[in-house]
């Protein structure tokens, strides 16, 4: 019984993208979370929020959240299209709010209103852009 609900328990895990064997976090893909998993804990945030760029910041243990500096509104514009174009191919979708040279992205699962791998994975391909 106990392998059992162990097995169930990993199935569940993976179907949210928590598989910290692998470190380059944006060569991974988001899994959409089915929920009914725990959020990530404060020590797995910690072992993954050092992949990201030092701009991010875990907010409450419940979100990613980081802000980007451009010289101008266009430029804010199109890292924001950039991102979300980032969101679609991963079909997990972040939160923006885009000012006159400033984007803010917040990325949390909503399903389970907490952090999965999968955001974390998610910020760190906006790293790349």
């Amino acid at each position: 019984m106990k392998r059992q609900k162990d097995k169930q328990m990993e199935e569940m895990t993976i179907m949210c993208g928590i598989n910290m064997d692998e470190s380059k976090l944006s060569s991974k893909v988001c899994i959409p979370c089915q929920g009914g998993v725990p959020p990530l804990t404060e020590d797995e945030m910690d072992e993954l929020i050092i992949h990201l760029n030092d701009n991010w910041n875990i907010v409450e243990s419940h979100h990613l959240e980081r802000v980007w500096k451009f010289d101008n509104f266009k430029q804010a514009l199109e890292f924001t299209n950039n991102a979300g174009g980032i969101c679609e191919e991963q079909n997990h979708h972040a939160d923006f709010e885009l000012g006159w040279g400033r984007v803010l992205a917040r990325i949390y699962t909503h399903k389970i209103d907490g952090l999965v791998e999968s955001d974390f994975i998610l910020a760190s391909k906006f790293d790349q852009i």
